[in-house]
């Protein structure tokens, strides 16, 4: 069974911050020789990187180059959007638990700051149309912005703006509480997460509407950072690693993306023979305040062992990289137990990692 040795990330910027000038490679190879170098290893078999809205051509091979490993490191590079960094820490057991690697750095990296603009051509010869946004569905119609979307949830599961702003309160008070950041690589000054702050009722009023109830405050910010794990063989196990219990990735309703983690959760934890009275510590993405909370209630997750210190919306979220990011917190804050991430994604994906301390 795959084990997780080590785990380390960036602090979380938001786009145009600190780590506005860093690219990929400078934003991910501090963080995986920080990996090894927990580990006492230097080198491995696979360089496994999430990367959503970067300028393609293999991420993961530039990365593993520029940080010293071997030639021989091909590097992977997935896009599953937001669940990617995630999925990649998920294919990293399943490459060990198969056999065929037995040290695989895997996670993900994001540059919001440093997107290239993207145009679709016209076979016309007409004039390159720019777009924000690649189509996550073939149907137009069955194609949601997220923020949308979460709007909708919020009406289904009847979270008002009032519901969401409390969860989004709590979320940054967790965060703001933290004195030490063991997980984090500091780079460019930066050793934390800088985005948490108090949010008091004036600020909250203040906070721009994005689509329906869902406001500025209740939506994490685009931001830029990485975040990866060493995953190994258990033989390479010591006191400190996590065991990989397992993990489902599942599709669902495009039109209610955020729900997506519910069935996936349900299917790890059956699978691992386990309820969710079993999870001792959760880390539950939070791209918006009704999505977080909809995956909560409707896994029969604790609250109270959810995002103990804090979720994406007080830290940002650097799409490849905040699956990842969980699996991270899981690795420094579970004790004892069982620890979950679970994450949701557009297009209506799903993913959740099971471990035990």
């Amino acid at each position: 069974m795959a084990v997780i040795l080590s785990a380390r990330r960036t602090g979380i910027v938001p786009k145009g911050g600190a780590f506005a000038r860093l690219s990929l490679e400078e934003l991910a190879v501090p963080v995986l020789r920080a990996c090894l170098a927990d580990a006492g290893r230097g080198a491995v078999d696979e360089v496994i990187c999430a990367n959503a809205i970067g300028p393609g051509g293999n991420p993961a091979r530039r990365i593993a180059l520029a940080a010293g490993l071997p030639e021989r490191i091909a590097g992977l590079t997935i896009d599953r959007q937001c669940a990617g960094g995630l999925d990649a820490v998920l294919l990293a057991a399943a490459l060990v638990d198969a056999g065929h690697a037995d040290l695989v750095l895997a996670g993900g990296v994001e540059s919001f700051s440093r997107r290239p603009l993207r145009f679709v051509t016209d076979p016309e010869g007409g004039p390159p149309v720019e777009y924000d946004e690649a189509p996550f569905t073939p149907w137009p119609g069955r194609n949601p912005r997220m923020a949308e979307a979460a709007a909708d949830l919020a009406v289904i599961c009847g979270y008002d703006r009032a519901a969401q702003e409390a969860w989004a309160v709590q979320s940054h008070a967790k965060a703001l509480a933290v004195a030490d950041w063991p997980e984090i690589v500091p780079l460019a000054g930066v050793s934390r997460d800088v985005f948490a702050r108090r949010l008091t009722l004036g600020l909250l009023a203040r906070a721009p509407v994005v689509a329906g109830s869902i406001t500025r405050a209740t939506a994490a910010v685009a931001a830029d950072g990485a975040a990866f794990c060493l995953v190994a063989a258990d033989r390479f196990g010591s006191a400190g690693a996590l065991r990989v219990l397992g993990g489902r990735t599942l599709g669902a309703d495009p039109e209610q993306p955020g729900l997506a983690p519910v069935p996936a959760i349900a299917a790890a934890l059956a699978k691992a023979g386990l309820s969710a009275a079993d999870v001792t510590q959760a880390e539950v993405m939070e791209a918006y305040a009704a999505q977080a909370m909809a995956c909560v209630a409707r896994a029969g997750l604790d609250p109270l062992r959810v995002n103990l210190q804090g979720g994406a919306l007080a830290r940002g979220h650097p799409i490849g990289a905040s699956g990842a990011v969980l699996a991270v917190r899981l690795f420094h804050g579970l004790r004892a137990g069982v620890g979950l991430a679970a994450i949701a994604s557009a297009g209506g994906i799903g993913s959740a990692l099971l471990v035990q301390r």
